[in-house]
């Protein structure tokens, strides 16, 4: 009986909303718009977020990375308009790091040796970076095809490679470069070869200039044997510019440390800090980055922005609210002689009540299932336009639905009561 009035009243109360076509759209516009708007700001924000917290990801949440920078003066100044500078992590850095810091499971190093590749007439500015063949196992990059860097390899002394996506589609754009080889340019040693055994897999890069891995774009790298970037190029790099040669030496321009557990991390970091430092007195030739402190910073910004976005899409749920308590407030005036009538043939005030509850909810969930499918496809049309990244999660559908229902039930509580309060026979004298 009781499941059976309340269908009866629902009916009623889609049947006027039925009768006032236009009127109902026009309610549900703030509803649509306030719904479609969450989304959209929600998942351009998500879209940014989860790209810069892949990228984190990808170095490796365990790892903490050193990384050489040239101070900003020292090197002494040689008779031709050429300078020596000596900088960055050193073979002793990596002995003691080894010896003395506990908790760490291993420690790579990579070495910077060249900064031109060729093949033919084709060249391209890529970096030439000799690596421990277990790097790749400390870091989440993919094979697109070929194989990784092995520790046969690097015993051997062998001249082969691994290519970024960039490098490969520069040099290799309708081929397939596996087998094939690059000639990587140097100022002293002139084109020296190198076997393509490798192909990484793109990855999505951010940031102007692009970077991957903290700030190396990984798709303009080519990767080869450290022991051979050792035997092939040493310490010493030479940068020719005009009327002017600049000699750099760094012996390794990046350590990736392997903590063996998250909860050590940042106190390993600590103490990397203070073993580098003491040698160097003061001189400032590296830095440290931690992407796990990275990575809770990120989460931490996402969360605050995910609040501020979801409050200024609110405010366009609220003014909708108002809408549809304005226009129920006028129905309740139209109908009073209606209402009169139903409370004189026994309709009791909660039949009154949920007939307009009913209409408020309608106008709020229809405009609510509007502006999803609204906001749904203005997040594609963005990342097809403008190119950004958008997410939409399931729960961003269900936060906005459930929102538009609560404004509805809110706002349409008060004309409801003020509808079923009416006197009856005040009401029938209406017209």
């Amino acid at each position: 009986m009781y499941a059976r009035m309340l269908i009866e009243t629902a009916g009623m109360g889609l049947k006027n909303l039925r009768l006032h076509k236009l009127r109902s759209l026009l309610t549900t516009l703030g509803i649509i718009c306030g719904v479609g708007a969450v989304i959209c700001m929600l998942s351009v924000s998500e879209g940014g977020a989860e790209m810069e917290m892949a990228l984190i990801r990808l170095l490796g949440t365990h790892n903490v990375i050193i990384r050489s920078v040239k101070p900003a003066s020292g090197g002494n100044v040689a008779s031709d308009n050429s300078r020596i500078l000596e900088y960055g992590l050193t073979a002793n850095d990596l002995t003691v790091i080894r010896a003395t810091i506990p908790h760490v499971n291993r420690v790579v190093a990579l070495r910077e040796v060249a900064f031109d590749v060729r093949r033919g007439a084709q060249s391209f500015s890529a970096t030439v970076v000799g690596a421990d063949p277990q790097f790749f196992q400390m870091i989440h990059i993919n094979l697109a095809r070929g194989r990784f860097l092995t520790e046969v390899d690097d015993r051997e002394r062998l001249q082969v490679c691994i290519i970024g996506d960039e490098v490969r589609r520069r040099l290799f754009a309708f081929e397939d470069p596996i087998g094939q080889p690059v000639f990587v340019s140097d100022y002293e040693r002139g084109l020296i070869p190198f076997e393509v055994v490798g192909v990484l897999s793109r990855v999505q890069t951010a940031g102007s200039p692009a970077r991957g891995m903290g700030d190396r774009d990984v798709n303009a790298d080519v990767f080869i044997p450290l022991a051979t970037s050792s035997a092939l190029y040493g310490d010493l790099r030479i940068k020719v510019g005009r009327g002017s040669r600049e000699f750099t030496r760094c012996a390794y321009s990046d350590f990736y440390v392997e903590v063996d557990d998250l909860e050590h991390v940042v106190p390993v970091s600590g103490m990397l800090r203070h073993c580098l430092m003491h040698p160097r007195s003061g001189k400032m030739d590296y830095v440290i980055k931690v992407p796990l402190e990275n990575l809770r910073l990120a989460e931490a910004e996402k969360r605050r922005r995910q609040v501020t976005l979801g409050c200024i899409g609110g405010i366009s749920l609220l003014v909708g609210g108002i809408g549809i308590m304005n226009i129920m407030l006028a129905t309740v005036t139209e109908r009073t002689h209606e209402i009169g009538i139903r409370r004189a043939l026994g309709a009791k005030r909660r039949h009154i009540t949920g007939q307009f509850l009913v209409e408020a909810l309608t106008l709020s969930m229809t405009g609510g299932l509007i502006g999803a499918g609204a906001g749904w496809a203005g997040a594609h049309l963005i990342t097809r336009a403008v190119g950004w990244p958008t997410v939409i999660h399931e729960w961003t559908l269900i936060v906005s639905l459930g929102l538009a229902l609560a404004v509805g039930l809110f706002f349409g509580v008060y004309p409801a009561v003020t509808a079923a309060r009416l006197d009856p026979i005040e009401a029938l004298h209406r017209t």
